[in-house]
């Protein structure tokens, strides 16, 4: 879109606070005026409709935050259950309980890095999952799915915002509830996500595009993490 205002600026609504551009809210999709919970959430907003874009144009890509509370207030407030159900899928097949055949330094790798985390989520959460070798499906113990599920109940729509970033970027329900813990950092998360990826890199050398797609998915989650923080404060 063509910037036409001059200044993004803050206004206390009932509920929260919302964006400004020249004193007119910003409005959703279905023309409600964007509201979010948090001062600190508006105010990252408003810095994104006041950052420079190139020849006076914003695209979505320039808007993350702003697109991830019109995701909440319209998508997902109102049918936060859906969302925990989809969440609640990556638990049943996550990435952390499917580990290599080969070679043993790949198979090493894994077990150092994703094993704490299955057992974090074993003591933090009380959710035991089992583990395989191979692709072969595995159906993981009914409690512990149950578990991961009460888990997911305790987040907020704004939360379960960030865990829609996350969660998909990374595969991993369980990585996905470490970050939002604040248990593990979002680029540490990611590193876990694609051990297999950088893996592969150190042996035939780096692909410069699954390089690229990488960075692009570490910011998102990075951004999706910093969501959620804001809309705690």
């Amino acid at each position: 879109m063509k910037r036409i205002w001059k200044h993004a600026g803050l206004q206390a609504l009932d509920g929260g606070f919302g964006v400004t551009l020249d004193g007119r809210p910003v409005r959703l999709p279905g023309g409600a005026p964007l509201t979010v919970p948090t001062e600190g959430l508006a105010r990252a907003i408003a810095a994104e409709w006041n950052a420079p874009g190139d020849n006076d144009e914003v695209r979505p890509d320039d808007l993350p935050l702003t697109r991830l509370a019109g995701t909440t207030v319209e998508r997902i407030v109102p049918d936060p259950a859906s969302v925990r159900a989809s969440l609640l899928a990556y638990g049943r097949s996550d990435l952390l309980c499917y580990r290599a055949t080969g070679p043993e330094g790949l198979v090493a790798e894994q077990a150092r890095l994703w094993q704490p985390w299955l057992d974090w989520a074993g003591s933090a959460l009380g959710a035991r999952l089992a583990v395989t070798a191979g692709i072969t499906a595995i159906d993981q113990p009914a409690a512990a799915i149950g578990t991961l599920g009460e888990a997911l109940a305790r987040h907020d729509a704004w939360s379960l915002a960030g865990l829609g970033v996350t969660v998909p970027a990374l595969g991993s329900l369980v990585l996905g509830l470490a970050v939002a813990a604040g248990a593990l950092a979002p680029l540490a998360a990611h590193d876990c996500a694609v051990l297999d990826e950088l893996w592969q890199e150190r042996l035939w050398g780096e692909d410069t595009e699954a390089a690229a797609r990488r960075a692009r998915i570490g910011d998102e989650i990075v951004t999706a993490a910093r969501f959620v923080a804001l809309a705690r404060q």
